[in-house]
């Protein structure tokens, strides 16, 4: 199969799921109680209806005419069943759907020509946004355990975004654990020699601060990089089809409470301000915010400095003292650092301080261990 028959069977179940979508769209509605949750589905129904319509347009191009929709035997059992769990379940199944379909499309990215591709990139925007639509839907009206869900699922930030505080305490692990574990196993291969753990020390603290601190310099960037990338994205996407980016922010304020009046009223207000309304929606649709991203400079910074910090406290000694004296003085501070910095961590994991300190403490001590004996197995092959 070449990638134009690919492309057209691609788009051809595109167009299938977009018309089976919009149909169990419109038969939760037509059960749904509630006027504004009945409102969001037929809304979610019409998008679906457009995106099929984009599809058989250009499947008549192809010269690959569906025809009429038909549906399925398959297809109409499963919009049965959507209907007899309940809206909210029905809605959860719909969410991870429409998470299918981010995906599928972006297979089909992969044979699309350069005149269906924005097509298909809209698409799966508006598939995600969807997503994000029928996450908040059940969330706002849902048992308390999934509400708690939601809410973890939006904070993950919390975790993968802990500010300069967190790169440091990590980058002063990492670079404690790196040279403690160094300086051991040169230590135990050289017979403690103060000259050749000295060096070795130096320079694992020099190499690991800089790797450290380039890699959170990029890491950050790169995630700016992307913010602005997706940013632009949906500002080509408010330029091209305004009416449709403003219904969706009404969507969003819909579920948080507000009526439909309202929530019309806000997001033509909110349009006034085109880069708020930038903004607003990219955090709404996207779940993004330039507020979560860290400057690249200080995360760099953080990172070195923290990380050359760690690396050299298992050094320290070998300035003052040689032999076993040295390697005794390495293990006791760099044992009391591991505790320090295991119990720092409570800043922003919010565990308990000496459980953390105790933890970071064994596995340091375990890592010194392993590496000072294989220092010892392999000290004699070196002389």
């Amino acid at each position: 199969m070449n990638d134009k028959e690919k492309l057209i069977a691609g788009l051809t179940q595109a167009w299938r799921d977009e018309n089976a979508s919009a149909r169990n769209y419109r038969a939760l509605a037509k059960q749904e109680l509630n006027t504004e949750r009945k409102a969001i589905l037929l809304r979610l129904a019409e998008a679906e209806d457009r995106h099929a319509a984009t599809w058989v347009a250009r499947l008549k191009e192809l010269g690959a005419d569906p025809v009429a929709y038909t549906e399925s035997p398959k297809e109409r059992a499963r919009r049965w069943w959507l209907a007899q769990r309940g809206t909210d379940n029905a809605v959860v199944a719909l969410e991870k759907a429409e998470q299918g379909a981010d995906v599928f499309y972006e297979e089909l990215l992969t044979v699309a020509t350069d005149k269906e591709r924005p097509q298909i990139e809209e698409a799966q925007r508006e598939e995600q946004a969807h997503a994000r639509v029928l996450d908040s839907f059940v969330g706002g009206f849902s048992p308390p355990q999934r509400q708690l869900d939601r809410i973890l699922r939006r904070e993950k930030w919390h975790v993968t975004s802990g500010g300069w505080i967190g790169q440091a305490i990590y980058g002063a692990n990492d670079g404690l654990g790196a040279a403690f574990g160094v300086v051991s196993g040169v230590a135990g291969a050289t017979g403690v020699n103060a000259k050749f753990v000295l060096l070795s020390g130096i320079a694992t603290a020099v190499a690991s601060a800089l790797s450290m601190g380039s890699g959170a310099y990029l890491a950050t960037k790169s995630e700016c990089e992307v913010y602005q990338s997706e940013i632009e994205k949906e500002r080509r996407e408010i330029e091209q089809h305004p009416e449709e980016e403003r219904e969706e922010m009404e969507l969003f304020y819909q579920l948080k409470g507000f009526s439909p009046e309202e929530a019309k009223k806000m997001a033509a207000k909110l349009a006034e301000q085109p880069e708020h309304f930038l903004k607003t929606l990219a955090h709404e649709e996207l779940g993004l915010s330039e507020r979560t991203f860290p400057n690249p400079w200080k995360a760099a910074v953080s990172a070195t400095l923290s990380t050359a910090s760690g690396a050299f406290i298992p050094v320290i000694p070998y300035f003052f003292f040689g032999g076993t004296t040295a390697l005794l003085w390495s293990f006791i501070i760099s044992t009391a650092a591991h505790f320090a910095v295991g119990a720092a961590k409570v800043v922003v994991t919010g565990r308990s301080w000496f459980k953390s300190g105790m933890e970071m403490t064994v596995i340091g001590l375990g890592e010194a261990l392993i590496t000072y004996g294989i220092g010892l197995l392999i000290g004699p092959a070196l002389h």
